[in-house]
């Protein structure tokens, strides 16, 4: 099994979707750190773990605590001598609309699943580094993907950890890390009345967990955002069309309007390998008209 014997910390793991990937992945044999804010929590989905036979341990400790996750972090490195997996799942709810959301629990939203992600993501960095050999994953959402009423907050936190995915995975791609990001969709306390009774069953957090093994084994891609849910699974991109060069002048927003179809034209879409991809054409396309230009005259 590509995760046997590798080491695994999931943030959030004392229930929910956090306990199914903790049990998923220490049944295909990987030693887990289970994270919860309740050690009592924690203490029971590792005792889970442990009576089935494998190796877990508890660790309470809030992924906003800088402190706390770095000593969770040691704990794991004196126990086991290395961290090999990150699943950043811990997350909260405060939803409301827009109009009716208080700024404290936007930063709120955002202080737990981006700056958690960031704060356990550094923990963990030079280890992984230093190793040659790490899996990250972010749990970002289909509310930050395409957006969802009253998820103002969560949509732009689960969309951030998108941003932070693909940087990171740039970054680390030569230290032997991979980063993805997964989009589940599971019957959670977190989901609690956002979806119909009917559906709850079909939604088992367990049904998710298995898309894990594709994005921390060890042929892992890098850069990958897998949706999840109801034991379907599918591929978001991020993607940049091949537009149009309208250049300058006080007529460009008119003439942008006029070709906007064109613009919008998805058929020879991309997925650009960084950010500057973007970049890179729209120089392109304006240098080649304006050679054109030279030429003509």
């Amino acid at each position: 099994m590509s995760v046997n014997g590798r080491i695994a910390i999931i943030t959030g793991a004392g229930g929910g979707l956090g306990r199914a990937h903790a049990l998923y992945l220490a049944r295909q044999g990987a030693k887990v750190v289970v994270n919860d804010l309740s050690h009592e929590a924690a203490e029971r989905v590792a005792a889970e773990i442990v009576a089935a036979g494998h190796e877990a341990v508890a660790i309470a400790a809030s992924v906003t605590d800088e402190a706390a996750i770095t000593a969770m972090t040691v704990q794991a490195m004196q126990r086991w001598g290395r961290v090999d997996i990150l699943i950043n799942n811990a997350g909260i709810l405060r939803d409301k609309s827009f109009a009716k959301m208080s700024l404290d629990d936007f930063r709120l939203v955002l202080d737990v699943h981006l700056m958690g992600a960031v704060i356990c993501t550094k923990a963990v960095w030079d280890i992984m580094r230093e190793q040659r050999h790490g899996r990250i994953v972010m749990t970002t959402s289909s509310s930050g993907l395409y957006g969802n009423f009253g998820q103002a907050n969560y949509g732009a936190a689960k969309m951030a950890l998108v941003g932070l995915m693909q940087t990171l995975a740039i970054e680390g791609d030569k230290y032997g890390i991979r980063v993805n990001c997964l989009a589940p969709t599971a019957a959670t306390q977190m989901t609690g009345g956002l979806l119909p009774e009917r559906h709850l069953d079909l939604l088992d957090p367990a049904l998710v967990s298995p898309g894990l093994l594709a994005l921390v084994g060890q042929d892992a891609p890098t850069r990958v955002i897998l949706c999840a849910g109801a034991g379907h699974f599918a591929r978001a991109n991020v993607t940049l069309t091949q537009g149009v060069y309208i250049g300058g002048g006080d007529d460009a927003g008119e003439r942008v309007m006029q070709v906007w179809q064109a613009i919008s034209e998805r058929s020879d879409e991309i997925v650009p390998e960084y950010g500057l991809t973007q970049a890179e054409r729209e120089l392109a396309s304006a240098e080649m008209v304006a050679r054109a230009g030279a030429v003509r005259q």
